[in-house]
């Protein structure tokens, strides 16, 4: 029987079932990543042997009569920026190449404990800075929907695998937007919770305040059952929220959004550089909700143009803070020194220096060099103290947008996937594909993007749903209403 891939919950159905084993489901994945990985090139690491392995013990607890996981036999990829104990853990980055961590991130722990069977690491932009996978030191991942685009990033490959039709579900993190774009590039279901709500142990830092972890998925009802593992306080994460876990399947079914007030950013509509076919999916999402008796009122994030300025302060302030333990001397990559630089330097600031040099590529050595210059004297004040009150501005306007809707709607991205190469050399051009995403980072709250259609070259379109603090349910009540009445989530790539 042909195995579905392309979702969890069915995959589950048919093990209750007795249709299909946890190692037929594994080895059908596995025998796909060999297939399309020299088309997309998305992982860093496959765990091949440990899968089946994996597999393996569920299928003998099964026969057991043994209690099994809410994940049990399902396929899972993991952004390779989380620490897992039986892979290496890289960031997609020389610095950290062949770095093998002593422990599993939480999130990971949870996800054993749930039964998922880990298929391996997925490529990113190096340590979570890019917006296209083309950072990375371990290669450049391609859209399965068109190789010659960009799948988005930094979860570039966390979200080429799902849609590749790989596994059903992976791990991603999103700063800025990094889960978001790529579910948008790779027409995805992604989702970034709000910030404390599901653990950062093990989730190698870039900007410690902005950073979460979040699911990938064809569609909600997938989503929700991985944001369900791995949501929950955790005392290991001092920024963790010791709030009580919602039961998101019943979210999922309650699909009924007559009177959910849903705000429409129209100054969002009119910003420059969207392009219209994705304004055209956003008003379709609007008429989508409208006929299905949703309130559509038009709301306003007065700051929103300050953005992605004020993002561009912050996170390279705490990247360089967070990114100073790369020094040569304690882990990680060490650059050997000739007696030459030793003599001129001294041994121990010319092998800190080589090494960052060497260990670090060109995006994170510019944003190392942002945020340094924004923390020195006589420039914190005026670039990151004002920059944090901004940001106290931007989180006071989705406030009070929250107290005219439920929800807000508008789009993912200002565009489809782009070609690969195409805005390598002009950085600006890259932080703006953050345009529409690092409001929530910014803000805390939580974001969902959704398939919405595709561009007339068949290229996949998102939008974006967000939510107060902790209301991810009503990201999942609505978000699965949206996909009860429309299939662009059914639409699968020809790779």
């Amino acid at each position: 029987m042909s195995i579905p891939l392309d979702s969890a919950t069915e995959l589950l159905r048919l093990q209750a079932a007795g249709e299909l084993s946890a190692v037929q489901i594994t080895q059908a994945a596995l025998d796909r990543i060999a297939a399309t990985e020299p088309q997309i090139s998305a992982f860093t690491h496959r765990a091949d042997e440990a899968a089946i392995a994996a597999a393996e013990k569920i299928d003998r607890d099964r026969s057991a009569g043994l209690p099994l996981g809410p994940l049990a036999g399902i396929p899972v990829a993991v952004k390779d920026v989380l620490c897992t104990r039986d892979m290496p853990t890289t960031c997609s980055s020389k610095m950290l190449a062949g770095y093998h961590s002593p422990y599993d991130a939480t999130v990971v722990a949870r996800l054993r404990q749930a039964g998922a069977v880990l298929v391996g690491k997925t490529n990113m932009d190096e340590f979570a800075m890019g917006a296209s996978t083309e950072t990375s030191a371990m290669g450049v991942t391609g859209n399965p929907w068109d190789p010659s685009r960009t799948p988005g990033g930094s979860s570039g490959g966390a979200a080429a695998v799902v849609a590749a039709g790989n596994c059903p579900l992976s791990l991603g993190s999103d700063t800025g937007g990094s889960i978001r774009q790529p579910a948008a590039f790779c027409s995805l279901t992604g989702m970034k919770p709000t910030y404390g709500r599901v653990s950062r142990y093990g989730l190698v830092a870039f900007a410690s305040s902005l950073d979460q972890v979040g699911p990938m998925a064809w569609t909600v009802e997938d989503a929700a059952l991985l944001l369900q593992v791995i949501s929950g306080f955790d005392p290991a994460d001092s920024t963790s929220l010791d709030e009580s876990v919602p039961n998101f399947a019943s979210d999922v079914a309650a699909t009924d959004v007559r009177g959910l007030r849903i705000g429409v950013l129209r100054d969002s509509l009119d910003q420059e550089g969207l392009e219209p076919e994705v304004r055209r999916a956003v008003l379709e999402a609007i008429d989508v909700y409208r006929s299905a008796g949703a309130e559509i009122v038009d709301v306003s994030l007065p700051h929103s143009h300050y953005w992605v300025p004020t993002y561009y302060v912050i996170a390279p302030c705490e990247a360089s803070s967070n990114l100073s333990r790369y020094d040569g001397a304690h882990y990680g990559y060490r650059a050997a020194i000739s007696d030459a630089e030793a003599a001129e330097r001294g041994p121990l600031l010319a092998t800190y220096c080589k090494s960052r040099d060497e260990g670090f590529g060109a995006e994170v050595k510019r944003r190392i060099m942002l945020g340094t210059y924004a923390l020195s004297t006589g420039y914190y004040d005026a670039y990151y103290l004002k920059a944090l009150k901004v940001r106290r501005l931007i989180r006071g306007d989705f406030d009070a947008a929250f107290a005219q809707a439920d929800v807000l709607l508008g789009p993912v991205t200002p565009s489809a996937a782009f070609r690969l190469g195409e805005k390598t050399d002009d950085p600006l051009q890259m932080y703006l594909c953050d345009l529409f995403t690092v409001g929530a980072n910014l803000a805390g709250i939580p974001a969902v993007s959704l398939p919405a259609g595709f561009t007339a070259e068949g290229l996949p379109l998102g939008v974006q749903l967000q939510a107060p603090p902790l209301q991810e349910a009503r990201l999942i009540r609505a978000g699965a209403a949206f996909q009860k009445l429309t299939t662009h989530h059914a639409q699968r790539p020809t790779l």
